[in-house]
């Protein structure tokens, strides 16, 4: 008779936890950038299960006070939608407006991301990524989805001009807060 050693090894125990950590990190990150809903529509009705949607979503620019965007994102009914195990299709559309005078946090990155949102279990993600039209003084904000293997093409862009808001007259030129 053979011993075996039934203990798990180091290796699995540091693997393991060690995707427990992403796991824990990415759900509370999303947690605390979550859009909020305006509204949903369906667009295929399923007998069964729940339709598929279109949902309209809004989220302020963390580090541009004054700046709002709306995207609208399919996403998938049925079973595998309900369990969110689905992957969601990269049809995305981006709104973007200044809501307020501009300021800004510090100094930003061109295409620094704004909003990352997961698209599917594992390796599909939406991005709002935003830069600076430095010549037009106008924001620049960008929204596209991508896979570890392969992105996508399909995009959607919004400019936002910086423009004197109520009383406050002078307007911050986003060239003077971009690297």
């Amino acid at each position: 008779m053979t011993f075996r050693d039934t203990r798990p090894s180091r290796l699995k125990i540091w693997t393991l936890a060690a995707l427990a950590g992403v796991l824990l990190t990415g759900s509370v990150a999303s947690a605390a950038d979550e859009p909020d809903l305006i509204f949903r529509r369906s667009t295929v009705f399923k007998w069964l299960s729940p339709n598929d949607k279109l949902a309209t979503y809004a989220v302020d620019d963390p580090e541009v006070q004054g700046v709002a965007c709306h995207f609208t994102v399919p996403e998938r009914g049925g079973f595998k939608g309900w369990l969110g195990l689905a992957e969601e299709v990269s049809d995305i559309s981006l709104s973007c407006r200044q809501v307020g005078p501009i300021k800004f946090s510090d100094k930003l990155e061109q295409g620094d991301d704004m909003f990352r949102k997961r698209r599917s279990l594992f390796f599909k993600k939406m991005q709002i990524v935003r830069g600076c039209d430095t010549k037009r003084n106008v924001l620049v904000y960008m929204v596209y989805s991508d896979r570890i293997i392969e992105g996508s093409p399909k995009n959607s862009t919004s400019s936002v001009p910086i423009m004197p808001w109520g009383a406050d007259t002078e307007v911050a030129k986003c060239g003077d807060y971009f690297k």
